[in-house]
């Protein structure tokens, strides 16, 4: 079986390496400010237990939708300066105790600045001196020149002024066909003749997702043509897939398996897929890092802004007045964005991906 690693670089922003003391910093001087600790860590995915847990693991994505959440939330403008000042050196473990050993205040500077990855690995930052005025140097973003969440992270990743280097590296991951079979054997699945994977799920809200019975049409249309469907999310898009399941014909019903895999199944089942069907989600992007002809399904988000890096994927979006509105639920009430956008039009995307068409595309009809 191979071996190969599944992740690169680009993903790592999503790897849970890290203790969560940033979080629980963030959660105790928001809560000091009144501010209700389930909607500070809403998107997160981390439960107030688990960001109290100094064994739990977490990324630096969910360290910036929780930071993204206090700035919305907060009633105090200065709410970082409270989280830092409740802090300590030592909080950061040998990083931390290395700063403070240091024979004098440049020259912690100088090793913050050297080690400052184990810390915060997708940004970089820099420390000058010049006659007696010391400086700390962080990166700016010019979010005109840099339209896309991928593009502003990867700059935080250069040294301060250094321009971004072109083409931005797609990010890539892999699945052999020994590893597929294996999870395949593992979960009890034939391997049909014909796959098509529905990720039904967003964290985010419900903003984001397409509706079930829309879910539920396509899923018939494709079981008439031949189509095995398999449902895929976390243990939270269990309920959606149910759904799914109850509004779908009886003799078409896809396979729950939301909850029922570890990220490393999901990976291998959406490889073996011949296309994926996904709401601007995380799942989404990992079809796109696969490489696999994907329908992306956009709603409140924008596909300028967090697109599937992929030559291989569809954009459907309506585009409507009201879109994007970045919003977790429909401002207005009616989530027309979604609501309209029909199983047809979907339906006709995924007959294209599996003729084989593989240039990106955005359709934003009405």
């Amino acid at each position: 079986m191979s071996t190969k690693p599944r992740t690169n670089a680009a993903l790592a922003l999503h790897e849970k390496r890290y203790a969560p003391f940033k979080v629980h910093a963030v959660m105790r001087a928001l809560s000091e400010l009144g501010v209700d600790i389930k909607l500070l860590l809403a998107g997160s995915g981390l439960s107030p237990a688990e960001a109290s847990n100094a064994q739990t693991r977490i990324s630096v994505h969910q360290f910036i939708v929780v930071c993204r959440n206090a700035g919305r939330l907060s009633p105090e403008a200065g709410w970082a300066a409270l989280v830092g000042g409740g802090m300590r050196l030592t909080d950061y473990g040998m990083y931390g105790y290395a700063l403070a050993c240091a024979e004098s205040m440049r020259g912690a500077c100088e090793l913050a600045v050297r080690y400052h990855g184990l810390a915060t690995p997708v940004m970089r930052i820099a420390f000058e001196v010049e006659h007696d005025v010391a400086s700390w140097v962080l990166p700016t973003l010019d979010e005109a020149a840099l339209p896309q969440m991928a593009e502003r992270f990867a700059q935080l990743a250069e040294a301060p002024g250094a321009p971004l280097p072109r083409p931005l590296q797609n990010p890539r991951l892999s699945s052999s066909r020994e590893q597929q079979a294996t999870t395949l054997a593992t979960l009890g699945i034939a391997r049909p003749e014909k796959i098509a994977v529905f990720c039904p799920g967003a964290e985010y809200g419900p903003a984001k997702r397409w509706p079930a019975r829309h879910f539920a049409a396509l899923a018939d249309a494709l079981h008439a043509r031949g189509y095995a469907v398999w449902l895929l999310g976390s243990p939270k898009d269990k309920a959606v897939g149910d759904e799914i399941i109850q509004l779908a014909s009886p003799d078409a019903a896809p396979r729950n398996l939301c909850g029922s895999t570890s990220l490393t199944q999901a990976i291998d089942l959406i490889a073996a897929a011949d296309f994926v069907v996904c709401n601007d989600s995380g799942l989404m992007h990992v079809a796109a890092a696969l490489d696999r002809p994907l329908i992306a399904v956009y709603g409140s988000s924008s596909p300028g802004f967090t697109p599937p890096l992929s030559k291989r994927a569809q954009i459907l979006s309506l585009n409507l007045d009201c879109s994007p509105c970045f919003k977790r639920e429909c401002p207005l009430g009616h989530l027309d964005c979604l609501n309209k956008l029909e199983p047809q039009r979907v339906l006709d995307a995924c007959l294209k991906a599996s003729a084989g068409g593989r240039d990106a595309t955005t359709d934003t009809a009405p």
